[in-house]
């Protein structure tokens, strides 16, 4: 998935000033860029555990997959560890991107998007990330990140790929190389208010409804942190593990898994 070629993007709208402050757009397969009924918008929030190594590239098969299902597909970047990212410039990043993308990319391509039919979907740091920012009103007044429940540009929900959701866990498992530690710059105890405000655990219920898909292979991230996000979060959120399917395998449109996925945006499009 990292290196597998996919279709390029039609076209990328900045949320912001900075190089990564991007989104690359794919308009639905067949969408002549004219005037139409506009398709649910799917906004991608891809993985890496928050590294600047890994950027929005690797989830172009994703988002391509998700085109071709007849979706408005937008794949955020956004600053990571490394290149200016981590505590508080990512979590800065995301907000604002997940604020205002959906309603860039309708400006950008008149026609191609139902701006309020939007789903977001985020793969395992980007899991983190996407059911972090729909939890925001949870943090309290004042708070540089801190939203209203029920808000105009809360999304129908978000479905959670493999998503890296207990961050003092991560931190202690040292996953990937101690990334949660290098992320908020500490761990959990000399760090603990920077935990309490980016740590899903902490921000339980989410503020929409959240599909989560964890394959029982997974390697990088335990199906475990699903489960446990599943029981904490309560009715919110859903819980499927799918059989044999590693941690890749639900960002790829060729694999067994991509069915599923698909499955959980449109059942999330439909309740709303």
């Amino acid at each position: 998935m990292l290196t597998r070629a996919a279709p390029p993007p039609r076209l990328t709208v900045a949320y912001g000033d900075l190089p990564d402050q991007v989104a690359d757009v794919w308009l639905p397969v067949g969408h002549p860029g004219g005037p139409r009924t506009g398709a649910p918008l799917v906004v991608v929030v891809h993985g890496g555990f928050w590294r600047a190594e890994y950027d929005r590239t690797h989830a172009r098969p994703q988002c391509a997959g998700l085109a071709s299902a007849g979706y408005t597909v937008a794949a955020i970047e956004y600053r990571r560890i490394g290149a200016g990212g981590g505590w508080p410039a990512t979590f800065d990043d995301v907000a604002l991107a997940l604020d205002t993308v959906p309603g860039l990319v309708a400006a950008a391509a008149p026609g191609a998007v139902d701006h309020t039919r939007v789903v977001h979907v985020g793969h395992s740091a980007g899991a983190h990330l996407a059911v972090w920012a729909a939890s925001r009103h949870h943090l309290r007044a004042g708070s540089r990140w801190a939203t209203a429940a029920g808000r105009p540009t809360a999304p129908a929900g978000v479905v959670a790929l493999a998503g890296v959701l207990d961050l003092v866990a991560a931190a202690e498992l040292q996953l990937d190389h101690s990334a949660a530690l290098e992320l908020l710059d500490g761990d959990p105890v000399t760090r603990a208010r920077r935990y309490a405000v980016a740590d899903p655990m902490a921000l339980v219920p989410p503020g929409v409804p959240v599909a989560l898909l964890h394959g029982t292979e997974d390697r990088q991230v335990p199906p475990a942190f699903s489960r446990r996000y599943g029981a904490a979060a309560g009715p919110d959120a859903t819980l499927r593990e799918l059989t044999g399917v590693e941690h890749f395998g639900l960002i790829d449109p060729e694999s067994t898994a991509w069915p599923a996925v698909l499955d959980a945006v449109n059942d999330l499009l439909r309740r709303a």
